[in-house]
């Protein structure tokens, strides 16, 4: 039978709390490593120099080719075998970070190799035409230009990362999914703890959602256009997403010019 008292009693423990804590910078500090990586990556895949791409396509098509999990086995089992040196530094938190981030930066270096394609080749000509080298045109023109096509799918991105960290509890780290394996089974509750585990889970993705759309409004080059018409529509505009602009006319003062 379903125990709804386990549920309330476990929602705000300390426990569900520190595994929540543990799931969120494992998946900030492995998505950052990852944009990084993906930087790189999708730099030298644009790059004048053919074979600085060569490296690149094998990369991405190895870690987006292969799944996750066996990727963190992989580092947290295999590895230590193959260089019984790295043993002490082939910890459950590095082996999951480590295989997080470059499994992240190969679907990164695509989204963003998408993004800079996506800016009109003539914007690097201007640039070098004003004397800009490389680098620094990529850096003040293209990459800002692209940032509005490569941030909605890496916000999509690292809402993923939230929910990927829960394939580290095969290892044995203790984020939510794999504490509420443990503590669960000890009680033989381990549905009530998984309901708790997955509450975090949307609390976490629900946050960054309007974390996500706060920034691309930010980015949004007609925001201030957009946020004119809101401020012109009626109530039933805003509401309902119909209705005709506030004017005088709608105020009693008349039809509005041309009508």
């Amino acid at each position: 039978m379903f125990r709804w008292d386990v549920v309330g009693q476990n929602l705000f423990s300390q426990l569900f709390l520190n595994a929540a804590w543990t799931t969120l910078w494992i998946a900030v500090i492995a998505q950052t490593f990852g944009v990084i990586i993906g930087l790189f990556l999708a730099l030298m895949r644009v790059s004048r120099f053919p074979f600085l791409a060569w490296p690149v396509r094998f990369y991405v098509w190895l870690f987006r080719g292969s799944p996750v999990l066996v990727q963190i086995l992989i580092l947290y089992f295999g590895l230590p075998n193959v260089f019984p040196s790295l043993v002490t530094y082939i910890t459950v938190y590095s082996a999951t970070l480590i295989a997080l981030s470059l499994n992240e930066g190969a679907y990164m270096s695509e989204i963003i190799r998408a993004g800079i394609t996506s800016v009109d080749t003539g914007q690097m000509e201007a640039a070098k035409s004003l004397g800009m080298r490389y680098s620094l045109a990529m850096r003040r023109i293209i990459l800002p230009q692209a940032a509005r096509v490569i941030i909605p799918p890496l916000g999509n991105e690292f809402n993923n990362m939230l929910k990927t960290t829960s394939l580290a509890s095969v290892i044995g780290l203790f984020e939510l999914t794999y504490t509420a394996q443990v503590y669960g089974s000890q009680g033989f509750v381990i549905f009530e703890l998984l309901i708790v585990a997955t509450l975090y889970y949307l609390v976490l993705t629900t946050l960054w959602g309007y974390i996500q759309n706060w920034i691309e409004r930010r980015i949004d080059p007609d925001r201030a256009t957009k946020a004119g018409l809101r401020e012109q529509k009626g109530w039933t505009g805003r509401v309902l997403s119909f209705g005709s602009p506030r004017s005088d006319w709608t105020l009693g003062g008349g039809p509005p010019p041309g009508k």
